[in-house]
């Protein structure tokens, strides 16, 4: 069989991507129509079943229902004409409404689920809509990239792409959102594009138009697409005059890249038109391009080089394609697309394993890498390089069971906290506090523990919102560790709550979240953490911030270790 490595590479990672969607079809993980999700989704059920795509006042009661929001239904806009605009484009949902169709057919018929747009299988069909559109755009990456790099290249680069990013996250796990679906339409760009130089004709302009367009509506900026087929075989003056002056004797091809377009973006500025009186609308997203984010590439909240490694490898591959017709193209997107995606207002993107924003565009940064395994698999270092693949590879798949459990958060990470959880299988509560005000002790530096505070158990009611530890002023005269531990336990949602320690005296406070990675609510969970205390201690004060009006507590002590002198 011909290319049997990239072939086996294929269906080994369809095998992994297909397990891992149905390892995770339970509990939350099978509501993919969540956040921002939600925005892209919601034109299907708007239009197909409630008839109201301008009004979210359908919504609300199925939010109440099935919790999709987030609280505020920020994913639609109030318009100043009263009608109430989606904030998300709908490029998504028109690649969804065929998976859509099927789910809804089976609701109305099956009588298994209600057909209102947001039970199981609704839920199943996003999923697995994206699932379908991430294998289809591999499996054409990979006939693409067969064309410049041998079978063993491509097979490594596959794996690579797949497996040592968190391309897995967005296309096998948080199916509604809209990396997936985009990542299809720039490898069938890059196909398109192939084609169209080496045989140019009306109708591959007219799908390139149309893909174009697609992904335009799907997220605006991958408005920077155009430059693959506006810059592809161009080294030289050249070469860009000899380019343009074809398109300029052919105009039938920019004609049919227009009508492409037109048709594709049309069902957006027919909304738009519809809801709001005009052809276009400010959705309001906020760019800082004179001032990036660089803590988006390297800072430990969701560095792409720093919980993805292997995508140094793909912009270091941008300097071995230099000698390639098509090294203008590829450098050019490559670099402006990370600058765009850096230069976001909102660099944290609402909480994200690594980059997601760059998922969409790893097929054209695969030319990249290839170039990278293929310098690196011509020295003589290869078993090496090969061992460090595999550990980036295994890295990746077990950070991606953590971001599941959110041990490893989608939002508050840090470098203490990361240091802690790199492939610790089993993080402790103490570990936990890193996340906030905790810290790591140096055991060996410890004098024996004072003895502040111990309960065996208590119930805290309505009426007493603050444990104070010491009717007296504490007299604790050098620095040290303070150490708290206790169980706790409540009926109600421990969300946006905090265990805390202050002293009125210094004005100082350390806290701790009682949301924490691997909760279960209204049950009993430990909490423990080790907070440094330079000052003189005088008072001491133990409450939960954003008070809850019951809880229990019990085994919770509060000492303190004295530094060694």
């Amino acid at each position: 069989m011909k290319n049997k490595a990239s072939f086996i590479a294929f269906c080994l990672i369809a095998i992994i991507y297909m397990a891992t969607r149905f390892i995770y079809f339970n509990g939350d993980f099978q509501k993919q129509s969540t956040w921002d999700a939600l925005g892209y989704y919601f034109y299907l059920p708007a239009s197909q079943i409630y008839q109201a795509e301008n009004s979210k006042t359908w919504l609300d009661s199925l939010d109440k229902t099935y919790h999709l929001s987030g609280g505020d239904i920020y994913q639609v806009q109030k318009h100043p004409s009263g009608n109430d605009v989606g904030k998300y484009l709908r490029g998504v949902s028109i690649m969804q409404w065929p998976f859509f169709q099927a789910a809804h057919w089976y609701a109305r018929y099956s009588g298994q689920a209600p057909a209102d747009g947001f039970s199981w299988p609704y839920q199943r069909a996003i999923a697995l809509s994206c699932l379908f559109y991430g294998l289809l755009g591999l499996f054409l990456l990979r006939l693409f990239l067969l064309k410049f790099f041998s079978d063993q290249i491509v097979a490594a680069c596959m794996l690579l792409l797949m497996l040592a990013t968190n391309a897995i996250q967005y296309i096998a796990i948080e199916g509604g959102q809209s990396h997936g679906y985009i990542f299809a339409l720039y490898a069938i760009m890059l196909t398109l594009t192939y084609r169209w130089h080496q045989s140019p004709n009306t109708l591959l302009s007219f799908l390139m138009g149309g893909i174009f367009g697609l992904a335009c509506i799907s997220r605006p900026t991958e408005a920077v697409m155009l430059f693959i087929p506006l810059l592809w075989n161009v080294q030289n003056k050249s070469d860009w005059k000899q380019k343009w002056q074809m398109v300029i004797q052919n105009p039938r091809f920019v004609i049919a890249l227009c009508m492409g377009v037109l048709m594709a973006i049309s069902p957006q500025l027919l909304y738009w038109k519809k809801v709001t009186g005009s052809w276009i609308y400010d959705v309001g997203s906020k760019w800082d391009f004179l001032n990036p984010h660089w803590r988006v590439l390297f800072g430990p909240e969701t560095g792409l080089f720093v919980y993805t490694p292997i995508t140094i490898c793909m912009v270091l591959g941008l300097w071995f394609i230099r000698e390639k017709k098509i090294r203008y193209a590829f450098m050019t997107f490559c670099l402006l697309n990370i600058y765009i995606i850096i230069a976001w207002h909102t660099w944290r993107y609402g909480g994200s394993y690594s980059t997601r924003a760059l998922v969409q565009s790893y097929p054209v940064f695969a030319i990249p890498l290839c170039a990278f395994i293929e310098r690196v698999y011509s020295s003589n270092k290869k078993i090496i390089i090969a061992m460090l693949m595999l550990y980036l590879m295994g890295l990746n798949l077990f950070q991606i069971h953590q971001y599941n459990q959110t041990i490893l958060h989608y939002d508050d990470m840090n470098w203490a906290y990361y240091r802690a959880i790199y492939l610790n299988p089993n993080p402790t509560p103490q570990t936990f506090s890193l996340m906030d005000d905790g810290v790591q002790v140096p055991s060996h530096k410890l004098q024996p523990p004072i003895s502040l505070w111990h309960k065996d158990s208590l119930f805290i009611d309505h009426d007493q919102k603050l444990i104070s530890l010491n009717n007296e002023k504490l007299n604790i005269e050098s620095a040290g560790y303070l150490h708290l531990k206790f169980d706790l336990k409540s009926p109600e949602s421990l969300w946006g709550k905090y265990a805390v320690l202050s002293d009125s005296v210094s004005n100082t406070s350390f806290r701790i979240r009682l949301f924490r990675p691997l909760i279960q609510e209204k049950k009993w969970n430990r909490y423990e953490a080790w907070f440094f205390c330079r000052h003189p201690l005088r008072s001491l004060n133990f409450s939960i911030q954003e008070t809850l009006s019951s809880f229990e507590i019990k085994q919770a002590n509060i000492d303190f270790y004295p530094l060694k002198h």
